[in-house]
Parts: C-alpha cells; structure tokens; sequence
C-alpha cells in the first residue's frame, strides 16, 4: 500500500505539465485546465500587477455569492446618487453603464453593466448599495479574495480604478477567482457573463439608447467561449481572463500587458487555440469507482475504501499514447472518526513528458471511533503484527 507523502501536503496542488510549445509577447500570461486540475502554461504567473477591470470580477463574485446566500436580490432597485453620478460621469471617468442621477436600477441591469459593460460606474452604484459606501464593499472583497486563497491579491476600489498600486492581484489569483466564479456560481455565471452586448442610457440631444458591445476577445472567436472580462489602464496595459469549454473540457486563460486590444484579442484567441489543441483529456477513473483501500487508525473499521469524487482525468499532450502510471498518495493510517465523502488521498499520475498530476480520492463510507474493546483488539493487532 502506497504511504509515500501526507495527502495534506499536495491537497490544492495543480502540478504543472510539460508544455508544448506556445510563446506570446504578453508580459504575464496563465492557463489552467479546470477539467484535471493542470496548469498548461504560466509565465510570471505570480508577478504582482494592477488589475484595472479585471477587478469587477471580484465585485461580481461577492455580488453573486450575497445573490445565493438569499441576501441580495436580482430585482431590487437601487437609487444611483447624484454624488456618485458626478463622479464616474463623463470622459474622464473611463467605461461607464451611462447611469443618469437619481435613476431608478435594478441589481441584475447592475451586474449587466459590470459584466457586458465594464460600467465605472456600475461598480461603485453597486458596492454602495450591498454595503453603504465603497469602502465598507472593498473591505467585503477582500474578504472573499482571503477566503478563495488569492494570497497575492489586494482591492482598494471595486472598479480597479488606478489607486497609486494600493490594489494589486496575479494571474493566478485571477485564474483562481475565474474558477471559484464557473463553479460556485455556475448558473448566475451562464446568464451574465457571455452577453455579447446591453442597451442601457440614452445619447445627448437625439435620447437614442445606447448599445455597446461586450470587449471579451473570445466571444464569436472560440468555440465555447463564455466569459471573462477585459481590463485595460495605461499603468496596467490591455489585459483579459477568460474562459471556455470544449466537450469535457473547460480552460481558464489570464493574458496582461498588452499594448492594444487589437494585440489582446489576437493572443488570447491563440492561447486558448493553443490550449484545447495542443492538449487533449484522457479518462483516467469513473466517478465512484474504488481505487485502493486505505488503512484506518482507532476506527470502527480496519480500512476504508477510496473512490473518485467525480469522473477524474487528467490533461496531456496531444497524441500523448496511453501509457499513464498512477499511484495512491496518503498519510497514513487515517485517523478516525470521519465522513464519507472527505478527501484523504490523492492519485498520482505520471507519463512521458509530462509532470505528475495529482487527482484527489474521498473516502467512500464514514468510520466512526472504535469503542473501548475494539481499541483492545487494534493494539493485540499491532503488538503481533497483525495490523
């Protein structure tokens, strides 16, 4: 039985796989395959940068996640402040939704233009209403990026309006919040995010209602494509994270420093090109099949079965043959009680050119603490190497 590395130690860790070739003049660039786990490509992965509206989709997060808690809802009205109008209103205040003083707005005509239309505007109208002012918000998202892991990350404002580097992030947090949004949120994620435009506000003079088009380089471009969003300052440069799925297979790509958008929707039309065709999936064990059987310590039970949690694969290189090595990692025995359905193990799985992905194992039935003579038993058991 394999009892090689705490399971504590490779829980989260997205190894990361040997590459075929991709180059891209993006200064930061990050892909993850969310399908396995692996991470396909990540050059300066950890660099610490301005998001500039990379940022909404924090907003966007917290937003969704206050809209499942049952705390938030779609169709209540907020009243846009004069004052807040003042100041995201006009040329100099960058994208904007085109909101009108005292204006009457839904929560979900908000989020739409966040999402579709990266509204200045929007964020702030949106943050005031979840939490007074922006930033008591700001302070909810930090919250939330602490809570998903994104060590590297710090908002000062909800817009990612420069701040002189006090909000920063990488693009791997910004992978990190891309998945954590697809999968925590996965319906409220389908309806807003692959909008291609919204009508929202009316022109000067004429009262014409104004459409813009959604700026994610991917829409149209990429079969499957579904999201992100795009950000662009002059500190930051043309910067996008988005998404797609292909099959069984979903991609999230982080692409920054560009320097036009021309350039941005050029490379990320490549990258994630590059992504699903460069790499293939392969099956690796069906949901709830029983891979190995794990010992257990002070338990009810002698050992307790692993399985898979859902269909695992991992994600190698295209025309990569079937000669895959897999071996059960753990720490060892497992001590109980506990649940079924908890992660206690990880499959490894090597091949040629390619690094170890690790697919986690749960535990398929609960164990509960022995008693007192089963406890008797367990030490009969290993003073005569029984165990």
């Amino acid at each position: 039985m394999k009892r090689l590395l705490p399971a504590i130690l490779l829980l989260g860790t997205a190894a990361q796989a040997a590459a075929p070739p991709f180059d891209t003049p993006a200064p930061v660039a990050y892909m993850k395959d969310l399908s396995s786990g692996a991470v396909l490509y990540a050059k300066d992965a950890d660099r610490r940068m301005p998001p500039a509206s990379l940022a909404k989709m924090m907003t966007v997060y917290v937003a969704f996640d206050l809209i499942k808690k049952g705390e938030l809802k779609l169709n209540r009205m907020v009243t846009v402040r004069p004052e807040t109008w003042r100041r995201w209103h006009g040329p100099e205040a960058g994208s904007t939704m085109f909101l009108s003083p005292n204006e009457q707005v839904s929560v979900e005509n908000l989020l739409n233009g966040i999402v579709t239309l990266s509204g200045n505007d929007a964020c702030v109208v949106l943050a005031e209403a979840i939490s007074g002012t922006e930033p008591a918000f700001v302070s909810l998202m930090n919250r939330r990026a602490a809570e998903l892991g994104m060590r590297n990350s710090q908002f000062g404002t909800s817009n990612g309006w420069p701040d002189a580097g006090r909000t920063y992030v990488t693009a791997k947090d910004l992978g990190t919040l891309a998945e954590a949004t697809i999968q925590n949120h996965p319906d409220l994620y389908k309806k807003f995010y692959s909008r291609t435009s919204f009508t929202w506000g009316k022109t000067m003079g004429a009262g014409a209602a104004i459409t813009q088009q959604n700026r994610d380089p991917l829409l149209g471009r990429v079969e499957g494509a579904d999201g992100l969003k795009t950000g662009h300052t002059e500190e930051a440069g043309y910067g996008f994270t988005g998404s797609a799925k292909q099959g069984n297979r979903r991609l999230v790509m982080v692409i920054a420093g560009l320097t036009s958008s021309g350039q941005r929707q050029e490379q990320s039309v490549a990258f994630m090109n590059w992504g699903f065709g460069a790499w293939s999936s392969k099956p690796i064990v069906r949901k709830g099949a029983h891979v190995q059987d794990a010992e257990v310590q002070g338990g009810d039970a002698r050992t307790v079965a692993l399985v898979a949690p859902n269909d695992l694969a991992v994600t190698v290189p295209a025309g990569l043959g079937s000669d895959l090595r897999t071996r059960v990692v753990y720490q060892g025995p497992i001590a109980a009680p506990f649940a079924a359905g908890q992660h206690v193990a990880d499959l490894v799985v090597t091949g040629p050119d390619m690094a170890p992905q690790r697919l986690p194992l749960v535990t398929a039935s609960a164990v509960e603490e022995a008693g007192f003579f089963g406890r008797i038993m367990a030490g009969f058991r290993r003073l005569f190497g029984l165990a």
